[in-house]
Protein backbone atom coordinates (compact mmCIF):
# COMPACT_ATOMS: atom_id res chain seq x y z
CA UNK A 1 0.00 0.00 0.00
CA UNK A 2 1.37 3.45 -0.87
CA UNK A 3 1.58 6.46 1.45
CA UNK A 4 -1.43 8.30 -0.01
CA UNK A 5 -3.57 5.17 0.49
CA UNK A 6 -2.31 4.83 4.07
CA UNK A 7 -3.27 8.43 4.84
CA UNK A 8 -6.82 7.67 3.64
CA UNK A 9 -6.95 4.31 5.43
CA UNK A 10 -5.80 5.90 8.70
CA UNK A 11 -8.41 8.66 8.31
CA UNK A 12 -5.77 11.37 8.59
CA UNK A 13 -6.92 14.86 7.73
CA UNK A 14 -3.91 16.85 6.57
CA UNK A 15 -4.18 20.57 7.34
CA UNK A 16 -3.38 23.27 4.82
CA UNK A 17 0.43 23.42 4.60
CA UNK A 18 1.91 26.04 6.92
CA UNK A 19 3.09 29.26 5.34
CA UNK A 20 6.61 30.56 5.83
CA UNK A 21 6.84 32.95 8.76
CA UNK A 22 10.00 34.68 7.54
CA UNK A 23 12.54 34.99 4.77
CA UNK A 24 12.92 31.31 3.89
CA UNK A 25 11.31 28.64 1.74
CA UNK A 26 9.34 25.61 2.93
CA UNK A 27 11.77 23.17 1.35
CA UNK A 28 14.77 22.87 -0.91
CA UNK A 29 15.41 19.91 -3.18
CA UNK A 30 18.93 19.04 -4.20
CA UNK A 31 19.34 15.83 -6.15
CA UNK A 32 16.96 13.31 -4.64
CA UNK A 33 16.98 14.92 -1.18
CA UNK A 34 14.31 17.32 0.07
CA UNK A 35 15.38 19.49 3.03
CA UNK A 36 12.28 20.74 4.85
CA UNK A 37 12.10 23.83 7.03
CA UNK A 38 10.77 23.45 10.53
CA UNK A 39 7.06 22.83 11.11
CA UNK A 40 5.30 23.58 14.33
CA UNK A 41 2.13 21.96 15.63
CA UNK A 42 -0.29 23.95 13.48
CA UNK A 43 -3.86 22.67 13.57
CA UNK A 44 -6.22 22.74 10.58
CA UNK A 45 -7.84 25.94 11.93
CA UNK A 46 -4.44 27.72 11.85
CA UNK A 47 -3.92 27.75 15.62
CA UNK A 48 -0.85 26.21 17.24
CA UNK A 49 -0.33 23.94 20.21
CA UNK A 50 1.46 26.25 22.63
CA UNK A 51 3.20 25.66 25.92
CA UNK A 52 6.29 24.43 27.66
CA UNK A 53 6.74 20.71 28.27
CA UNK A 54 7.20 19.95 31.94
CA UNK A 55 5.45 23.17 32.98
CA UNK A 56 2.28 23.72 30.89
CA UNK A 57 2.10 20.37 29.06
CA UNK A 58 2.76 16.76 30.01
CA UNK A 59 4.41 14.11 27.84
CA UNK A 60 1.08 12.90 26.39
CA UNK A 61 0.15 16.44 25.30
CA UNK A 62 3.63 16.87 23.81
CA UNK A 63 3.33 13.57 21.95
CA UNK A 64 0.03 14.80 20.47
CA UNK A 65 1.62 18.16 19.57
CA UNK A 66 4.48 16.49 17.71
CA UNK A 67 1.93 14.35 15.84
CA UNK A 68 0.11 17.56 14.82
CA UNK A 69 3.46 18.94 13.61
CA UNK A 70 3.91 15.72 11.63
CA UNK A 71 0.56 16.18 9.92
CA UNK A 72 1.61 19.72 8.96
CA UNK A 73 4.90 18.33 7.63
CA UNK A 74 3.07 15.71 5.55
CA UNK A 75 0.92 18.51 4.07
CA UNK A 76 4.09 20.44 3.25
CA UNK A 77 5.69 17.41 1.58
CA UNK A 78 2.56 16.80 -0.50
CA UNK A 79 2.48 20.44 -1.61
CA UNK A 80 6.17 20.50 -2.56
CA UNK A 81 6.27 17.12 -4.33
CA UNK A 82 2.71 16.61 -5.55
CA UNK A 83 2.25 13.34 -3.67
CA UNK A 84 3.42 11.59 -0.52
CA UNK A 85 4.10 8.63 -2.80
CA UNK A 86 7.24 10.45 -3.98
CA UNK A 87 8.87 9.79 -0.58
CA UNK A 88 11.41 6.97 -0.72
CA UNK A 89 12.33 7.27 2.96
CA UNK A 90 12.68 9.61 5.89
CA UNK A 91 16.40 10.30 6.19
CA UNK A 92 16.66 12.55 9.26
CA UNK A 93 14.41 14.48 11.63
CA UNK A 94 15.29 17.06 14.24
CA UNK A 95 12.65 17.44 16.93
CA UNK A 96 12.85 20.57 19.07
CA UNK A 97 10.86 20.67 22.30
CA UNK A 98 9.95 23.83 24.21
CA UNK A 99 11.01 22.45 27.59
CA UNK A 100 11.17 23.48 31.23
CA UNK A 101 14.75 23.38 32.57
CA UNK A 102 14.26 20.03 34.33
CA UNK A 103 12.29 18.31 31.53
CA UNK A 104 14.20 15.31 30.16
CA UNK A 105 11.65 13.33 28.13
CA UNK A 106 12.14 14.99 24.73
CA UNK A 107 12.42 11.62 22.89
CA UNK A 108 9.01 10.52 24.21
CA UNK A 109 7.50 13.78 22.96
CA UNK A 110 9.00 13.51 19.47
CA UNK A 111 7.81 9.90 19.23
CA UNK A 112 4.42 11.37 18.26
CA UNK A 113 6.02 12.59 15.03
CA UNK A 114 8.15 9.47 14.46
CA UNK A 115 5.26 7.08 15.09
CA UNK A 116 3.15 8.98 12.53
CA UNK A 117 5.91 8.74 9.90
CA UNK A 118 6.10 4.95 10.41
CA UNK A 119 2.29 4.68 10.21
CA UNK A 120 2.31 6.49 6.86
CA UNK A 121 5.56 5.25 5.25
CA UNK A 122 6.14 1.92 7.01
CA UNK A 123 9.78 1.08 7.73
CA UNK A 124 10.83 3.80 5.26
CA UNK A 125 9.41 6.27 7.80
CA UNK A 126 11.96 5.29 10.43
CA UNK A 127 14.92 7.60 9.92
CA UNK A 128 17.76 9.02 11.96
CA UNK A 129 16.54 11.49 14.58
CA UNK A 130 17.52 13.88 17.31
CA UNK A 131 15.20 15.22 20.01
CA UNK A 132 16.41 18.26 21.90
CA UNK A 133 15.02 20.58 24.55
CA UNK A 134 15.15 24.33 24.07
CA UNK A 135 14.36 27.23 26.39
CA UNK A 136 11.71 28.51 23.98
CA UNK A 137 10.37 28.18 20.46
CA UNK A 138 8.87 30.77 18.12
CA UNK A 139 5.54 32.06 19.36
CA UNK A 140 5.64 29.68 22.31
CA UNK A 141 5.04 26.58 20.15
CA UNK A 142 5.31 23.31 22.06
CA UNK A 143 7.45 21.60 19.39
CA UNK A 144 9.05 22.23 16.02
CA UNK A 145 10.36 19.59 13.64
CA UNK A 146 12.57 19.81 10.57
CA UNK A 147 13.53 16.93 8.35
CA UNK A 148 15.32 15.54 5.32
CA UNK A 149 13.45 13.22 2.96
CA UNK A 150 14.79 11.05 0.13
CA UNK A 151 12.57 11.25 -2.96
CA UNK A 152 11.95 8.59 -5.56
CA UNK A 153 13.22 9.46 -9.04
Amino acid sequence: MNAEQRVKELGLDLPPPPKSAGNYVAGVQTGNLLFLSGCGPQRADGSYVLGKLGADLDVAAGYDASRVAGLAMLARIRTLTGSLDRVARIVKALGMVNAAPDFTQQPKVINGFSDLMVEVFGEAGRGARAAVGLATLSGGMAVEIEMVVELKP
